[in-house]
């Protein structure tokens, strides 16, 4: 499935025309603001995430859209307030794409996309009104785990990193052994304190050997989910509750499904 430019353009001005219209003749879509957009918002992309991670193709198109939507829905309160709109938005896009890619639209080398990610922390630092410090681009309100990820990946693309990424098992090893002699005193906040940095030394791992840590444990969320469904539902058609069950009888059920899947 393949549209022109022309039909591509045509079917944003249809969405954006009627959003026109839903922002003057809705009463739910006429009292909407920034403020109140915000949580919605937040639930689109992680419904959006949902079906990438499946790679549910229809549901990605759909989840695209309330994406969309609440993009353009954002545009259109900014420009009843003056402040700007979606053209505004689209040209100050393309103008930071532009600037960002200097080996496409300008005369700078790269190598390689590594060589693409240096060159973009050091473009952002340049940038007027961005980032004034390497690690301030990042958002505060991420998911820790993508915000560990984010935050390493930075660092690593001004130089703070491992000269060989086997070297970052010697610190996982070490960032186990301070968190098992925190267990034996079992002094909570800093047993805390010590799983928070194996698992920021695991997210390192993933990240030198290009995982990405946050999909990773999705994937292996929902495997858990489809092999603990699997367990719920033998027990069901045997007329028992998980409850009645012994870990044993569990178990068994469990390898049924791993074997599976």
């Amino acid at each position: 499935m393949k549209h022109s430019r022309q039909e591509k353009i045509e079917a944003l001005g249809k969405v954006i025309d009627t959003l026109d219209i839903l922002r003057v003749e809705c009463p739910w879509d006429r009292k909407q603001t920034n403020e109140s957009l915000r949580p919605n918002t937040i639930e689109e992309v992680y419904e959006l995430c949902d079906a990438l991670i499946k790679d549910d193709a229809p549901n990605i198109k759909k989840e695209l859209g309330d994406v969309l939507l609440h993009v353009l829905f954002y545009s259109k309160i900014g420009e009843e307030k003056g402040h700007f709109d979606i053209c505004d938005v689209a040209e100050a896009l393309n103008d930071k794409l532009i600037f960002r890619h200097p080996h496409v639209f300008g005369t700078t080398h790269v190598n390689d996309s590594h060589d693409v990610e240096q060159n973009w922390e050091q473009i952002k630092l340049k940038e007027k009104g961005g980032n004034k410090t390497v690690l301030g681009g990042v958002p505060s309100a991420l998911p820790a785990m993508i915000k560990a990820d984010r935050i390493q990946e930075k660092a690593a693309n001004v130089g703070f990193d491992w000269d060989d990424r086997s070297q970052v098992w010697e610190k996982v090893r070490e960032e186990i052994a301070e968190f098992s002699a925190e267990i034996e005193s079992m002094d909570k906040d800093k047993m805390e304190e010590e799983m928070g940095d194996v698992l920021f030394s695991m997210i390192n791992v993933a990240r030198l050997y290009g995982i990405n840590p946050e999909n990773s444990l999705e994937k292996t969320n929902q495997k858990f989910i489809r092999r603990f469904n699997h367990i719920e539902e033998s027990a069901k058609k045997a007329g028992k509750s998980l409850k009645d069950m012994t870990l044993e009888e569990m178990d068994l059920l469990w390898n049924e499904a791993k074997n599976d899947n």
